[in-house]
């Protein structure tokens, strides 16, 4: 999976991740002009692997294992990896594939930033918004393969004149949430049981606490409809040892794979008409509309300078509005929409 990885910017990310809160880091650690990346700190200084540190080498690992899944299963498209610095601290790596054989758009960003927030930013971030990017989201040229979106995140505050050590605040957060434009029950009732069997394995209270948090969260108000069929979804976790929530974040992030390429492998090739791929546009609409009216993790990346690439990732290729649009009751599109505004349980 190396052959997408930017030697220097990857090892950047790897170190400057335990210095996060050092007072005058700017200065003493300058953030590297495009195509530069600057001197490393000896890593004599650095002190053992932290929850930062290992959790970041964590997501950059499920990057490399989600992208090469990707490819194999797409056997056409290849991703187009960027390698970015953000002006305000940190940096990320953002993977793109577009107009594949299965995947019309596929995005699978890693990021690490830091430094100081703007109030409204703060604000945002402990009303338990998302990174300071939207989460991977996969969008299948297929009307029956569904869209999946998923994101997992540590965040630590502190205030500037603190001295090094204990993250005054510290907090987890993610989820995976399916959003098919077709039913088929088999397929949401395996994505389901994986999330739940994730959860059960640290806390049998986790999955129907945090599987009506994501149909709470993803709620798309003026609709009145959920985007999608759920999932997972928790913010402003930290009333557990943070080694379990570390665990508990990294059993989940490495769910998507078997809980995501099975069910494409199965839909990908099912036939289909023009009005099924309507359908699926105008699903793919209100996909557009949460994102952009209610996601906070798009507000939060946009009010902290975010890089604007990385931020609409998400959206997909293609949507659709039509005005006034109502399937007719008792068909298959009417079923999805039905589930959409009164959520199952499906487990």
């Amino acid at each position: 999976m190396g052959r997408w990885r930017n030697k220097a910017l990857t090892e950047y990310l790897e170190n400057e991740i335990q210095w996060i809160g050092k007072p005058n880091y700017a200065s003493a650690f300058p953030l590297p002009s495009p195509g530069r990346v600057p001197p490393l700190p000896s890593r004599k200084k650095l002190s053992s692997p932290t929850i930062r540190s290992r959790f970041q080498r964590m997501i950059m690992e499920v990057q490399d294992s989600v992208c090469g899944a990707l490819e194999a299963l797409d056997g056409a498209g290849n991703f187009k990896e960027d390698a970015w610095t953000r002006p305000g601290g940190g940096g990320g790596i953002s993977r793109v594939l577009q107009d594949g054989h299965v995947f019309e758009k596929a995005g699978v960003n890693v990021s690490v930033v830091y430094g100081v927030m703007p109030p409204e930013a703060y604000r945002a971030a402990k009303a338990a918004v998302t990174d300071q990017k939207p989460g991977p989201v996969l969008h299948p040229k297929n009307p029956f393969s569904p869209t999946l979106h998923f994101n997992y995140r540590y965040f630590e505050t502190d205030a500037p004149n603190d001295a090094p050590g204990a993250p005054r605040q510290w907090w987890f957060g993610g989820g995976t949430d399916l959003t098919p434009s077709y039913i088929f029950e088999e397929d949401v009732k395996h994505f389901h049981s994986i999330q739940k069997g994730a959860c059960d394995k640290f806390d049998p209270s986790f999955y129907p606490r945090f599987k009506k948090w994501c149909d709470n969260y993803f709620y798309i108000k003026h609709r009145d409809e959920r985007r999608g069929l759920g999932g997972i979804f928790f913010d402003d976790l930290n009333d557990y040892d943070q080694e379990m929530l570390l665990l508990f974040a990294t059993e989940c992030a490495n769910s998507v794979v078997p809980v995501y390429i099975p069910i494409v492998e199965k839909r990908k090739d099912t036939a289909f008409n023009e009005r099924h791929k309507a359908w699926q546009q105008l699903r793919r609409g209100r996909y557009v509309e949460f994102n952009l009216v209610y996601d906070r993790g798009t507000t939060f990346g946009l009010k902290t300078g975010g890089r604007i690439e990385s931020i609409l990732v998400s959206l997909p290729l293609t949507a659709r509005w039509e005005y006034d649009h109502k399937p007719e009751e008792g068909s298959e599109e009417w079923k999805l929409l039905d589930a959409c505004r009164n959520p199952k349980e499906w487990v």
